[in-house]
């Protein structure tokens, strides 16, 4: 892949970790924070899934 393909952060500046260590900003855990800089493209897209699927789990949660 190259870098014109690369895949955004998902970071939105609002950076506070939950008990968890999960970021209420991007849903992202502080690991894959930091190693979100030398992840390969697929790494990145599987983080991002990840973090995806917390923010509908959070999302469940404030809906019921």
């Amino acid at each position: 892949m190259s870098n014109s393909a690369e895949l955004a952060s998902p970071c939105i500046s609002v950076c506070l970790l939950d008990e968890s260590d999960v970021c209420l900003g991007c849903y992202r855990s502080a690991e894959e924070i930091t190693d979100w800089f030398m992840a390969s493209p697929q790494e990145k897209q599987e983080i991002l899934d990840r973090a995806r699927d917390r923010r509908l789990a959070d999302d469940q949660v404030w809906l019921n």
